[in-house]
């Protein structure tokens, strides 16, 4: 079986020597760049399977290297380290596309278990499904797309995996931590408005396909469901 392949962009050597090590030992392939122009020059010819990005370059934000590679490959998993800690960051992470943020100082065991969970999640969401029909809606997980009356929605990673986890339960109330915990990372978990963002921005995009239906229903101090309609 083929090692994972993880990519480090931090240029605190200390710290990278630390992280290599313990990544090796959990049986992870490591390539590792002090800064973050080079890491986007090596993403133009391959990607990994997880990025490990530090926010705090010397060359190029981690916000910047992440937002461009997620263009180029925008299934690709992310973690940020950074030594800033606001909810401010930590949002501006996730609505660039993160799958983990890890403020220093960290135990790099727990850098670790937080790759595996990334992977475990991304093996889980990979394997092939039929296509799923509920009302105006197709979903079709092997293309990673969802239509809407027809017309094929721009979703981001974690707009289409939240829609995906209403459309295989409608008519479900979802808490947000349950949506937490089937989209993102155990971080994100005391972000209440992480769900709130997402869900509020893929209304905007059903209401561009379709004003008249609001198919997502808000149940107040609970969560969120999709009509059965």
């Amino acid at each position: 079986m083929q090692q994972p392949r993880i990519w480090l962009v931090e240029d605190e050597q200390s710290i990278a020597d630390t992280l290599v090590y313990m990544l090796q030992q959990e049986g992870f392939q490591v390539t590792v760049f002090d800064r973050g122009l080079p890491a986007l020059e090596a993403a133009a010819y391959q990607a990994p399977d997880v990025a490990i990005l530090d926010v705090g370059l010397p060359d190029i934000s981690g916000f910047e290297l992440c937002r461009r590679m997620l263009t180029r490959y925008p299934a690709l998993p992310v973690l940020f380290l950074t030594a800033r800690s606001d909810e401010v960051d930590k949002l501006l992470g996730l609505e660039i596309g993160a799958d983990d943020y890890i403020a220093k100082p960290f135990s790099p065991r727990e850098v670790c278990a937080r790759v595996r969970t990334v992977l475990r999640r991304l093996q889980k969401f990979a394997a092939p499904s039929p296509v799923v029909r509920v009302g105006e809606f197709v979903l079709d997980e092997q293309a990673a797309s969802i239509s809407w009356f027809g017309q094929p929605l721009n979703l981001t990673r974690y707009e289409f995996l939240l829609l995906k986890t209403l459309l295989h339960a409608p008519g479900r109330v979802f808490s947000r931590q349950q949506l937490m915990e089937r989209v993102w990372s155990d971080a994100w978990e005391s972000l209440d408005r992480t769900v709130d963002t997402h869900i509020k921005t893929l209304r905007a995009k059903l209401r561009a396909v379709n004003p008249e239906v609001t198919p997502i229903n808000t149940h107040r101090g609970m969560g969120y469901s999709l009509g059965r309609g």
